[in-house]
């Protein structure tokens, strides 16, 4: 075990020695040390209980992360304590919220193993998380006039601007997270006889039915002709990827990462703020619809929030500190 001169565990020095590609996708020596129940325990938690990749990607890392620097200190997963997670929390460089969900990795893989008799207790359970309210999220909001601006600054003489117009109409217009967006299919978009809706599987793998109103559904109509989309096959994606800079479309879907450029690159040719990103729209639609005395359970259905306390941390009416008002401080 790392030890310095007064006998206390220096896991500060360990930490710094880490390097991001220790943390790899193969087994951590430590489960593999720990027997047939701690390999269980591990494919278990991460490929039966973690259902969302983005969640498993995140707890792997952490997970890796920590028992890297359990391996360095030459500790054994019995032998981890309260104090080797408090001390690995404390000396991370990040956000509050980064640090709590890496402690919700933890709770939740000891927690495993205890179920698997691996370890005796959980040794992240007794570990207190920081303090931290949130009471507003922290994405910029994009303003009811910019969104207005950037959309009609898009060139709309090709399959690619008109595609462009159709993702951002999609995300003002539906309050859609972009990672729903980006897995439309062609028959996510139809008539249903008085009409036309976009199907979208959201985050949770919740389905959700939303009509499109007549301007997003113009743009849709515009997009799929420039395309020439409209016959194409119903599992075909209905955003597709451009062809460098040719104006011209691939037969392979956008993803999440292609949808957050083009709105970055759309942002700076029509002069607005970079640190705007595709979830601003959904922040601007949500403070819309509040400030024009739409009920909060109304706008929390659209969203496809859970719980309206995270609706109200889209809401940027109240919480402005205004130039009004530093300016009038008296000194």
């Amino acid at each position: 075990m790392v030890q310095s001169n007064g006998g206390r565990i220096r896991i500060e020095q360990v930490i710094s020695d880490v390097r991001p590609a220790e943390i790899a996708e193969e087994l951590p020596e430590l489960v593999a040390r720990g027997g047939a129940g701690a390999r269980f325990a591990y494919e278990e938690f991460f490929y039966g209980r973690l259902r969302n990749p983005h969640t498993r990607k995140a707890y792997r890392f952490a997970v890796h992360e920590f028992l890297v620097r359990c391996e360095k200190l030459g500790i054994e997963l019995p032998e981890v304590t309260p104090r080797h997670v408090s001390q690995y929390l404390d000396s991370l460089d990040c956000s509050h919220s980064t640090r709590k969900q890496r402690l919700s990795a933890l709770r939740h893989f000891f927690d495993e193993l205890v179920v698997r008799h691996v370890v005796v207790l959980n040794p992240a359970a007794s570990v207190r998380g920081e303090r931290y309210q949130v009471v507003e999220g922290k994405t910029p909001e994009i303003g009811v006039d910019n969104a207005r601006r950037l959309l009609t600054s898009i060139r709309t003489d090709n399959a690619v601007g008109l595609r462009d117009r159709s993702i951002i109409g999609i995300l003002i217009y539906t309050a859609a997270r972009v990672g729903a967006v980006s897995r439309l299919r062609r028959q996510d978009f139809y008539d249903t006889g008085d009409q036309h809706c976009l199907h979208f599987v959201d985050k949770g793998g919740k389905s959700r039915e939303i009509p499109v109103r007549h301007d997003l559904q113009g743009m849709l109509f515009s997009y799929l002709a420039a395309a020439e989309l409209g016959d194409s096959d119903d599992a075909s994606p209905l955003f597709r990827s451009a062809d460098g800079r040719t104006g011209r479309l691939t037969d392979r879907p956008v993803s999440v990462g292609d949808i957050a450029r083009m709105v970055k690159r759309r942002l700076r040719d029509a002069g607005l703020s970079s640190r705007l990103s595709p979830h601003s729209f959904r922040v601007t639609t949500v403070t819309d619809l509040l400030t024009q005395g739409i009920p909060l359970e109304e706008v929390q259905f659209l969203a496809g929030h859970a719980d309206p306390r995270t609706t109200r941390l889209y809401d940027r009416r109240q919480r402005k500190v205004t130039r009004n008002i530093v300016e009038r401080i008296s000194i």
